[in-house]
């Protein structure tokens, strides 16, 4: 993190759907001569100054302009922030050139990618770059994959607690959920099946819940791609988005010297038969048309009215059980995500004890970010039993 810099944070793609959230959240809660300083950037400094006279920011939010096309202005803007949120997305295809900007910089970089193969290659390219410069890499800043991280993160505090040690086995459950992915996380799986077709080894990294662990390889893992009888829950179906998550909750485990154990087991399903208006969507193909276009996004009351409902269930050696929930307020594809980029972010530059290198945000920040998203961004993180 550079500490001297101009401000804490610059939201960067501030103009579209998402980043516009991060930035009317900000402007919402904390003004733009308060608590945090903040900017807007994005390619076109009129789009931006539209935006943010529609979203009620003060009239002197700053405004930066940077494309991803242009690596000067990515470095320029680097120079001028304690940490980058960006959600200028696919990451694949416009996203390499900021992270390598950030570890060369030493300026913390936040993002909401749900990325796999990406993420391995930014781990393998800059993180010795990121721990040298100080620089703190977050990627999966958002629903995939921080109600997952840190809910397992609760749950194994819980188990710390309840059951006097950490746990080896615990379900992701997805118990009820209302609202969609986002535009942008649909453009992502389609970047990313692109990749894979240009480059078939990168399906391993796929297809394994430990491509994200480059020189760790756990025990096998569940499988999770066929409806079944959970005994502890009932029903259960796949779910679309542990494929990331999985990764994820593994690297976090890693990077924190494995407390959750290196025979660690976790998987993540949606409660209720497919088919049977359960919470969520499973695949891409669920949704209308292939799901929403890059930029756009539910209508504002939509957004409100969405919500979710992540049941974690940890199991210790000898059957014994630990029950947590993390819940948000808003839909998850949008609303939470914005609030929980927004929240990270401001929680890395204010812990400046984590060293750089590329993380997750549970990992980075564990109790510190349940505190933070709970007090700030509409999570709830409850021990059920």
């Amino acid at each position: 993190m550079n500490p001297n810099a101009e401000f804490d944070l610059i939201v960067y793609g501030a103009s579209g759907y998402t980043g516009r959230l991060v930035a009317e959240h900000l402007a919402r809660t904390y003004g733009v001569d308060g608590e945090v300083r903040w900017a807007m950037a994005g390619r076109s400094a009129d789009k931006l100054a539209q935006v943010r006279d529609e979203i009620g920011a003060p009239k002197d939010t700053p405004l930066v302009v940077a494309d991803a096309a242009d690596p000067a202005s990515l470095k320029a803007m680097v120079g001028r922030a304690k940490a980058i949120i960006t959600t200028v997305g696919p990451y694949q295809l416009y996203g390499s050139e900021l992270v390598a900007a950030c570890a060369a910089a030493g300026t913390d970089y936040l993002d909401l990618c749900g990325e796999p193969n990406w993420m391995r290659k930014m781990i393998e390219a800059h993180e010795a770059a990121a721990k040298a410069s100080g620089a703190r890499i977050l990627f999966s800043c958002g629903f995939d994959s921080i109600p997952f991280e840190l809910g397992v993160y609760f749950c194994e505090e819980a188990a710390k607690a309840k059951l006097g040690g950490p746990v080896a086995r615990v379900k992701g459950r997805v118990r009820d959920m209302r609202g969609g992915l986002s535009g942008g996380t649909a453009a992502s799986g389609a970047a990313t099946m692109a990749a894979i077709q240009k480059d078939p080894s990168l399906l391993a990294i796929m297809m394994s819940p430990f491509g994200l662990t480059p020189g760790f390889e756990g025990p096998a893992q569940p499988a999770g791609n066929q409806p079944e009888e959970d005994p502890d829950v009932g029903p259960v179906a796949p779910f679309m988005m542990a494929v990331i998550n999985t990764k994820n909750v593994h690297r976090s485990n890693l990077l924190m010297g494995h407390p959750y154990g290196k025979d660690f087991v976790y998987d993540e399903m949606v409660m209720g038969a497919p088919g049977a208006g359960g919470p969520g969507f499973t695949d891409l193909g669920s949704l209308p048309g292939g799901g929403p276009k890059p930029g756009e996004g539910p209508t504002k009351e939509e957004r409100e009215a969405g919500y979710y409902d992540v049941l974690f269930i940890g199991v210790a050696a000898d059957g014994r059980q630990v029950r947590v929930s993390v819940k948000g307020d808003k839909d998850p594809g949008y609303g939470s995500t914005s609030k929980m980029l927004a929240e990270t972010g401001i929680c890395l530059v204010r812990s400046p004890g984590v060293a750089g290198g590329i993380w997750t945000p549970g990992a980075a920040l564990q109790g510190a970010l349940v505190d933070r998203l709970q007090g700030h961004a509409g999570l709830t993180f409850a021990v059920e039993s």
